[in-house]
């Protein structure tokens, strides 16, 4: 059921600007790359331009649009990819923020199109779940956004078939920290595939350690593990 919680708008201005800043100086966008969206009420949303840096923005350059597409505020055009978030909010009315970027090792993974599911890492068995793979489609397209869409209510993120990750949350910040969590997750994964061993956590453990999210406030499934023991 929706929470039908918004954030107001000068804070989801401020969080948009500082998480787009983050980003840049993380390296997980190059360019004009990414893109970000918080949800301020039943049908408006706040949206990061098309064709600017999101290291280098400002209030002016955020645009209000309505669930429909069409803009309310701003003097730029939202991101190619503003059909994506849409399609996730008005899948998951309790969702309020999305972001979108490029981060270079969970991309490495969309690329060769392979999920983020092993229990390798406590963290992310508790607080992030798996990452799946999101079929390919165009950029900008009806079908990616229904591709992403489709795993919102029970993921925390997905991985964009030869694209990148995309994570959603309660505020934008909270979609931010989902996208680290993605980036660090894939980046052990891979050092563990470097150095030669696929060892997971047992059954058992990630069992007891299910019985962490409840007091988390995680609802959702977040998908199942492939775990050593399978």
């Amino acid at each position: 059921m929706a929470s039908k919680i918004y954030p107001d708008e000068l804070t989801a201005r401020n969080e948009i600007i500082e998480v787009g800043r983050r980003l840049y100086m993380r390296g997980f966008v190059c360019a004009n790359d990414g893109n970000l969206s918080a949800r301020l009420s039943e049908n408006i949303i706040l949206a990061t331009p098309s064709g600017v840096s999101k290291g280098f923005m400002n209030n002016d350059m955020l645009i209000k649009l309505d669930f429909d597409g069409n803009i309310i505020e701003g003097q730029q055009n939202p991101s190619s990819e503003i059909k994506m978030h849409l399609a996730i909010y008005k899948h998951a009315p309790d969702i309020t923020a999305v972001c979108h970027a490029h981060p270079p090792i969970s991309t490495t993974f969309a690329a060769a199109g392979v999920p983020l599911d092993k229990a390798i890492l406590q963290e992310t068995a508790v607080s992030l779940g798996v990452i799946p793979i999101a079929k390919y489609a165009m950029p900008g397209s009806d079908e990616l956004a229904a591709a992403a869409a489709k795993y919102c209510t029970q993921y925390h993120g997905v991985l964009l078939e030869h694209h990148g990750p995309v994570t959603w949350g309660g505020s934008v910040m909270q979609a931010l920290f989902r996208m680290e969590s993605i980036e660090y997750t894939a980046t052990v994964t891979m050092y563990s595939k470097i150095m030669g061993f696929n060892r997971t956590m047992t059954k058992e453990q990630v069992t007891q350690l299910m019985t962490l999210r409840p007091g988390l406030g995680i609802t959702a499934d977040l998908g199942e593990f492939k775990l050593s023991d399978d």
